[in-house]
């Protein structure tokens, strides 16, 4: 089935079929199912799945999966994106052979550029429903999955880019000043919904967090380091070995101890969602209907117009 034709049916249900089953991060833990890959090696693909946006190769002897982000030209995360992104880690779950995922771009200069503001911009109240739902599964996915999760950010990462990263146990940017990172929705006259906050607030502290958000700073890759943003910087081409070389380190550990302690620092957070699923829906629609939210995100696309002419 299509991802867009998926899409439309979860607008008319109303419920993500995903949400049907246990989020990852209420299952029980599995068992570790080998040994993981030795650091740096290659990795080579067994099984491979793509679709319109997003391809996945899964090597099942090292339990590792390689998610690239293919939607040009930056990657932003529309309802079909999203659709795509909780499906394709929603089989990666359910792999008993997958352990691990690295989460990068297949596109030069961009990790991901955020939520796609078309979806946001003069649209039914319907839709704004079923997108912000989208986003919502998205991030219960990703945050709470039971893999190891590694984001190998090869370029700019802006607002919802950087809640993917955020949401991924472990950060690794491209060594260019030039590439940048942050929470900036302020910029754009909107606010960062409790959750986004929260992962962000939970990587980088407090303090750093009300002043980045607030400002909606969004920060080149050494201050990224600097601020605890991302985890380590690399050389642009060592990027994907410096990611096989990290997940063999966290595949080395038993995975039901990984996975119990994961549950632990982060459950509370996602039950805070879980609970409040409906309710962020409403306060999202009710903000983005708004004439001066909706003026203010027609003044941003027309500002990328004329920046692309």
């Amino acid at each position: 089935m299509a991802a867009a034709t998926l899409a439309r049916r979860i607008g008319r249900s109303g419920v993500l079929p995903l949400c049907c089953r246990l989020p990852a991060w209420d299952r029980a833990a599995r068992p570790p199912p080998g040994p993981a890959q030795p650091p740096g090696l290659p990795l080579a693909p067994c099984r491979s799945f793509s679709n319109n946006k997003i391809q996945v190769e899964l090597d099942e002897s090292s339990g590792v999966a390689m998610m690239k982000f293919k939607s040009p030209p930056v990657n932003s995360l529309s309802l079909e994106f999203l659709t795509e992104f909780s499906i394709s880690l929603e089989k990666l779950e359910n792999n008993k052979a997958c352990r691990g995922v690295i989460i990068t771009s297949a596109l030069p200069k961009i990790f991901s550029s955020g939520l796609d503001i078309t979806e946001m911009c003069g649209k039914s109240i319907e839709h704004y429903t079923e997108f912000w739902r989208a986003v919502q599964e998205m991030w219960l996915r990703l945050y709470g999955s039971n893999m190891v999760t590694v984001a190998a950010v090869n370029g700019s990462s802006p607002a919802g880019g950087c809640l993917v990263a955020l949401s991924c146990d472990y950060r690794i940017m491209a060594e260019n000043p030039k590439f940048s990172i942050g929470l900036n929705e302020a910029q754009l006259g909107i606010v960062a919904p409790f959750w986004f906050k929260d992962t962000f607030v939970n990587v980088v502290g407090h303090r750093i967090a009300e002043r980045s958000l607030q400002l909606g700073s969004l920060h080149p890759a050494p201050e990224a380091l600097k601020l605890g943003l991302v985890d380590e910087l690399v050389p642009e081409e060592k990027l994907m070995e410096k990611a096989a070389a990290v997940m063999a380190q966290w595949l080395a550990l038993p995975d039901h101890a990984r996975q119990l302690t994961k549950t632990m620092m982060r459950k509370a957070v996602l039950d805070r969602l879980v609970a409040h699923r409906e309710e962020d829906i409403k306060n999202f629609i009710s903000f983005v209907s708004k004439e001066s939210i909706q003026k203010s995100l027609r003044m941003y696309m027309e500002m990328l117009k004329k920046r692309k002419s």
